[in-house]
């Protein structure tokens, strides 16, 4: 019987060609059997696997580009842990960005009150429930399955109690009257865009956005709007700064921003509507 180090070097063979980091992931798919951290496995990286046939079968299933976060039901963000299920997307590092972004804003608002559009599984609301003591929120989502994620995600890191979760769409079941910000990473993508093989396998609804692709982040600015909260914070396609620059001029506004991902693509935008003069639309 082989050692889980000779294994693990064996199966990751079959991953070579999927992920720059064939053995790390290997890796993690054995500890998702035998349910133990890192520090254990290679502390006991010589001792006889008895799992092999177990293994080999999750490693050819990711072999064939599934994503490794649909196996282990687990997806990192922003350095936490958080519950997944395949009927939801997976969270982004490139998300992150937004996060902090809206973090630095809400600090500089006593007891502030954010809603998110298309919560997915929480992270963003968790996270900044996380990272801000006074924050309320409320986090939509049309995707009843996600807010059970979400809710899930939410009683893991303790702050359920600064969390509302409602199924709508966009604010259509919820009043957000003296809100001070929307925030939402939503589908962007358009709906001829060809995905990449490990994005196929995520929820569509989750992903794409319309013919454009910028059809629900219009909605959500005007919308958002219309209910006069002061701050929109969003993530969008790289493609579209031009479409949102212009659709903007409909509106008046204060300290517009647009910014990069990690890999220097546009990646959303970041806002403050401007209500005092008459007709501000």
């Amino acid at each position: 019987m082989q050692s889980y180090k000779e294994v693990v070097r064996d199966l990751s063979i079959h991953l070579k060609n999927i992920t720059h980091i064939p053995l790390k992931e290997v890796e993690i798919l054995l500890l998702h059997i035998i349910k133990q951290n890192t520090i254990w496995l290679y502390m006991n990286y010589n001792d006889k696997c008895e799992c092999k046939k177990e293994l080999e079968k999750l490693v050819l299933k990711r072999a064939e580009n599934y994503p490794l976060e649909y196996i282990t039901l687990k997806a990192s963000f922003y350095g936490e842990t958080f519950l997944l299920d395949k009927q939801v997307l997976i969270p982004r590092p490139q998300t992150e960005i937004l996060v902090e972004k809206a973090e630095v804003l809400l600090k500089t608002i006593k007891n502030p009150k954010v809603v998110e559009v298309g919560t997915g599984s929480g992270v963003i609301s968790v996270m900044l429930a996380l990272l801000l003591d006074d924050i309320e929120i409320i986090a939509v989502d049309i995707n009843e399955f996600a807010l059970q994620i979400a809710l899930k995600n939410a009683i893991k890191f303790n702050v359920q109690d600064k969390i509302t979760f409602i199924k709508s769409d966009i604010f259509e079941k919820i009043d957000v009257i003296n809100f001070d910000m929307c925030i939402s990473n939503p589908p962007y993508i358009k709906n001829s865009y060809k995905l990449a093989k490990n994005v196929k396998y995520e929820p569509h609804n989750a992903l794409f956005g319309g013919n454009n692709g910028d059809e629900l982040l219009k909605k959500i600015l005007e919308q958002s709007h219309e209910n006069k909260i002061k701050y929109l914070f969003c993530e969008m396609g790289y493609d579209q700064k031009s479409s949102m620059s212009e659709y903007f001029k409909n509106y008046n506004i204060n300290n517009l921003e647009f910014y990069n991902d990690y890999e220097n693509f546009n990646r959303g935008f970041t806002l403050n509507f401007k209500y005092d003069d008459v007709g501000s639309k």
